[in-house]
């Protein structure tokens, strides 16, 4: 029995001593680290507060806030580390050699990192942008540093890793798009009235803009009818329902004027006959 009680009491010992030896400096370090979040916190505030006299886009403030965070409590980590009595120079080199690893494993998710600062720093284009690259198209919601996300007319969301992203032809809209709409009338037509009813159902509509001017003009002469071009300007949410609205107005406006849209025909002619 007194081996055991013996042994108890060494190890009894052993944690005293070693609470009375590392307990104040785990406490002290722990007190940095609790401090460097708050200063952390604090220093993110003021940058926040600085660069909003700067035109930025919301993703780069929060990503430069956040840099600072974690950069002002790597070096309260530092101060407590070193009050803990480790040395830092093997634990770096170490870090450094898993790092190393670590970024062999996860070259795709750095690839979007990277992908990501460079759209955020270059600008290609801005939440609210309407945006075509590659098979998909839509309106830009938000940029992180990883992905970006489109929505679609249907409410429904695409998310695009950013590397694929970078590098591919973008064609931007920004937050404008102009319909591409045409009416065909028959060659009878009156084609300056035509072109008046267009005009009224343009202002008429409130989705469209009245700056950028409207086109509208003979676009094409074709076999049985004239192609008359209307192309507004709409706000990229109105885009759909614009459409819509437009076509509905002008059938609506040239049946009331008896404006006559054509259905396709042909003539055909039989210059003779067989016996």
């Amino acid at each position: 029995m007194a081996d055991p009680l013996q042994s108890l009491d060494m190890v009894k010992a052993s944690a005293i001593d070693m609470v009375v030896k590392f307990g104040p400096k785990a406490l002290v370090a722990a007190v940095i680290m609790v401090a460097g979040h708050f200063a952390g916190r604090w220093t993110g505030r003021m940058l926040l507060r600085l660069l909003a006299r700067f035109q930025l886009e919301a993703p780069v403030r929060s990503l430069l806030v956040r840099v600072a965070y974690l950069v002002v409590l790597a070096l309260f980590a530092i101060m407590a580390l070193q009050n803990l009595g480790v040395e830092l120079l093997p634990l770096i080199a170490g870090l450094g050699v898993a790092g190393a690893g670590v970024a062999l494993a996860m070259q795709g998710l750095l690839g979007n990192i990277v992908a990501g600062l460079t759209i955020i720093f270059t600008h290609p284009f801005h939440v609210g942008d309407y945006i075509s690259i590659g098979d998909e198209e839509g309106e830009v919601l938000d940029i992180t540093l990883f992905s970006t996300t489109l929505g679609h007319t249907d409410r429904s969301k695409v998310v695009i890793p950013n590397r694929k992203i970078v590098g591919e032809i973008l064609h931007n809209y920004g937050k404008l798009r102009q319909l591409d709409l045409a009416v065909r009338v028959a060659y009878g037509t009156d084609v300056n009235l035509a072109h008046r009813l267009i005009d009224e159902v343009l202002r008429a509509n409130p989705r469209v803009l009245q700056d950028p001017v409207p086109v509208v003009g003979v676009e094409q002469l074709a076999e049985s009818a004239v192609a008359i071009a209307i192309r507004p300007w709409v706000a990229v949410p109105d885009y759909v329902a614009a459409r819509r609205e437009i076509n509905q107005a002008v059938l609506e406006a040239f049946r009331a004027q008896g404006v006559a849209i054509p259905f396709p025909q042909r003539e055909v002619r039989l210059l003779g006959a067989t016996a």
